[in-house]
């Protein structure tokens, strides 16, 4: 018997502000990109970093979740699955884009005093998992699914 597996756990930090949007059937859908640092030691015995860009992408009840508490900077822990699109770009040329797709968030650190409009969040409590029902790429003609993904 075989059983698989489609599960990602990534801490890291935003890399830019969520950008919530709503599907044409009215659901939100939220995306942002996460940097996920790796930090070793050469065999010299020096420093080595390395920065790791995944595009998150998150809907329902999460999506406006993110949409409100998180900002550019935030430390923060998700859990998801990894999901491929393919599509077609402007000039025809087949295009993929490998994303996560967050069903819970917790964020890991303290809002922020600067005012940039991030609200102290409840980050004790998980957001509950997402219904896949929500997931706008699952809906055929769904708008979303033409979209190029944010760079």
């Amino acid at each position: 018997m075989c059983q698989c597996v489609n599960k990602v756990t990534l801490i890291g930090f935003l890399g830019d502000a969520p950008e919530l949007k709503f599907s044409q059937q009215g659901k939100p859908v939220c995306t942002f990109s996460l940097a996920v640092n790796e930090r070793w030691k050469d065999p010299a015995g020096a420093l080595r970093e390395r920065v790791e860009w995944f595009q998150i992408v998150c809907f329902a009840r999460l999506a406006e979740v993110c949409g409100e508490y998180l900002n550019k900077g935030r430390h923060v822990y998700l859990e998801g699955r990894l999901q491929t699109r393919k599509w077609k770009g402007p000039e025809g040329e087949k295009r993929t884009a490998i994303e996560v797709v967050a069903n819970q968030m917790q964020i890991l650190d303290r809002a922020s005093r600067n005012g940039n409009g991030a609200k102290a969040a409840e980050s004790s409590k998980p957001a509950g998992p997402v219904d896949e029902s929500d997931n706008p790429f699952n809906e055929p003609g769904s708008e979303m699914r033409d979209q190029e993904p944010p760079p």
